[in-house]
């Protein structure tokens, strides 16, 4: 932990440095608390040889009542304590949430279409948590020791200095024995953290991509690599435990062993000419003050102690600090090799060296000759193009190359996080590409000039919108010329949504998109999109919440819409009904009808035998471990 600490200490003492009128305050109220603990040792003492032993009754009572007083004050003083130490603590709670949050912002910002980090509600909540309550006990715990050992040792240098020969040397040792498990205490703990925050990402992980997870029958690999991360945060917690065992025997050491030698050496001590008094306040101190102020201090540097340094170190610094961006949603832990069609003339274009370098998205591009687009739809071409979400991030596209004829029924398939979204977010113009470049019917996707984008193409991605209003409204929103009850009406057939028309009350019934199901809402969007007039469908999983039987009629309806069709699917039907598939695998993307593909890509073959007719694994299917291995690696990052 000594990066860490060299980390830490200046914010720390900054911190402190901000707020020595606070901790001049706590000083103050803590002295005032640890009053009593010189008067319990002393007061006792000197009751017994002045008062009881004596003969002196009065006198006795006299020093145990001024010891109770010193009690009494030291109750009252610890409200100013708790005072104090809300002025110190909150603030660095505060600080460290805005840190978290800004961080995660930032990051969200510089990477909008990365996927959430399940690890930062680990971060945000459990883990702030635990460095308020760290540091709030250790502060509390410190002073406490430290005003309590200063009143004790007074005391019993005030009583007898040779009582230090007894006391100090078993209570250094001790002390010494437990500051050297800080630092292995530290590694578990750290060891402990991260494994919690590595299973908070796996389970985040698999609820989202557990579709996947069954498509491609990984429940047994993706349940294993579950049991694993559960098996390596209990071994770290059972090696936590093993060192908390070494912090018993330092705490026996230097505050029970004390204890002992007092006893023994009593008779000699009595020798010496020491009174009982003394030896029985020197106990007092033993028993009363210091075993119960080491017992906390060891307690609390011991886990509260080593448990903020990681924490602190985490959330200020984050848990890869190391140069660099994050990495990106749809890279993998692998390397991500070059992703290029399988030869084939009829599918690809030859690369352009002078054309592989997108223009940049922030300035007009040159304009293109508009080419009248075919009475079959546009063609889409993407030559030699790569993206990556972040400029040190694996690409998620490298050198594709790819021609979708007019008029043609293109499927993409491949495993959650592999580049479809990516796919369609860069054809539909909503990504630029790092390099290469995107034309649909003849014109650079992101043309500045030209006809309105949205005539053009539409895209309707998993997550389907619905606006408040009436239902007619929310079928014409890609309509800038609006559309006849005719054509509403035909729409609507085509892709199943009668039975809900009739439902809500016909065209002009107003939604509420808070009671509709995802399948409603995406039957809605559907027939939003074959209504419009754009020649370019783009489907990314639009159907993934509809029934197969209900699915198949959409995409039917698509298929025989005039115009071309480009759609990420989900089940395997699917993509037996398009004229090509493309398969993307993060190692080459291969092209093709379904029995070429069976022919040419294992992952292709995987899916097909994994997935079943009606999208629903049979309860005795295969499992596919190849692409169960995949999936189960790139899960976390979503398209």
């Amino acid at each position: 932990m000594t990066t860490a600490t060299a980390r830490l200490l200046p914010r720390a003492r900054r911190f402190l440095r901000r707020r020595t009128r606070v901790l001049l305050l706590l000083a103050g109220w803590s002295l005032l608390e640890s009053a009593h603990t010189f008067l319990g040792g002393y007061g006792l003492a000197k009751a017994l040889d002045q008062g009881f032993l004596a003969g002196h009754t009065g006198v006795g009572l006299a020093w145990l009542g001024v010891t109770a007083l010193a009690v009494v004050v030291g109750g009252l003083a610890g409200r100013g304590v708790f005072r104090g130490l809300a002025d110190l603590v909150e603030p660095l709670r505060d600080s460290l949430i805005r840190q978290v949050v800004s961080r995660s912002l930032t990051q969200a910002v510089a990477h909008p279409a990365r996927a959430a980090d399940s690890a930062v509600v680990s971060r945000l909540t459990n883990q702030t948590e635990i460095a308020r309550d760290s540091f709030a006990g250790l502060v509390l715990v410190a002073r406490s020791f430290v005003f309590t050992a200063a009143g004790a040792v007074l005391g019993l240098l005030s009583l007898a200095p040779q009582l230090l020969l007894i006391v100090v040397p078993p209570l250094v040792a001790g002390l010494l024995l437990f500051l050297a498990t800080l630092r292995p205490m530290a590694a578990r703990q750290r060891a402990f953290l991260q494994a919690d925050e590595d299973l908070s990402t796996q389970f985040g992980a698999v609820a989202e991509g557990l579709r996947d997870v069954v498509a491609c029958g990984a429940q047994q690999q993706t349940a294993a690599r579950a049991y694993g991360l559960i098996e390596d945060e209990a071994r770290a917690a059972r090696q936590l435990a093993r060192w908390a065992a070494v912090r018993c025997l330092a705490l026996g050491l230097a505050g029970q062993l004390p204890i002992l030698l007092l006893l023994v050496s009593a008779p000699w001590l009595l020798r010496q000419g020491l009174t009982p008094g003394v030896v029985l306040g020197a106990l007092a101190y033993l028993t009363q003050s210091l075993l119960p102020a080491l017992h906390t201090l060891m307690n609390a540097l011991g886990s509260a102690g080593t448990r903020l340094l990681v924490v602190l170190d985490r959330l200020t610094t984050g848990p890869d600090s190391g140069p660099g961006p994050d990495p990106d949603p749809e890279s993998t832990t692998v390397p991500h090799p070059k992703t290029t069609i399988a030869p084939d003339p009829e599918t690809t274009i030859a690369p352009d060296p002078e054309s592989t370098t997108a223009p940049d998205p922030t300035t007009p591009q040159d304009p293109a000759p508009l080419v009248p687009v075919p009475p079959g739809g546009p063609g889409v071409h993407l030559r030699a193009v790569t993206f990556a979400y972040g400029p040190a991030a694996q690409p998620v596209l490298d050198d594709l190359d790819l021609t979708v004829e007019p008029g043609e029924h293109l499927v993409v398939v491949g495993p959650s996080g592999i580049g479809k979204s990516t796919l369609t977010a860069l054809v539909a113009g909503l990504l630029a590409p790092g390099h290469g470049e995107i034309r649909v019917a003849g014109r650079p996707v992101r043309a500045r000039s030209g006809p309105d984008p949205s005539l053009l193409r539409v895209l309707i991605p998993q997550q389907a919108y619905v606006f408040s209003g009436t239902l007619r409204e929310n079928l014409l929103y890609l309509c800038p010329d609006g559309a006849s009850t005719s054509a509403l009406e035909a729409s609507s057939d085509a892709v199943g949504l009668d039975p809900l028309v009739r439902r809500l009350g016909g065209f002009d019934a107003p939604l509420d998109p808070g009671v509709l199901s995802q399948g409603e809402r995406q039957l809605i969007a559907l027939g939003r999109a074959h209504l419009s007039p754009a020649p370019l469908v783009l489907l990314d999983e639009a159907t993934c919440h509809l029934d197969p039987a209900a699915e198949m009629r959409a995409e039917r309806a698509f298929a025989e819409r005039p115009g071309t069709l480009i759609v990420v699917a989900h089940r395997i039907t699917s993509a037996r009904r398009a004229d090509r598939i493309l398969v993307l695998d993060g190692v080459r993307a291969t092209c093709g009808t379904h029995d070429e593909l069976l022919e040419r890509s294992a992952l292709y073959r995987d899916l097909a035998g994994s997935w079943q007719p009606d999208a629903l694994p049979a309860p005795e299917a295969p499992e596919a471990p190849e692409c169960a291995e995949r999936i189960s690696a790139k899960s976390r990052y979503l398209s």
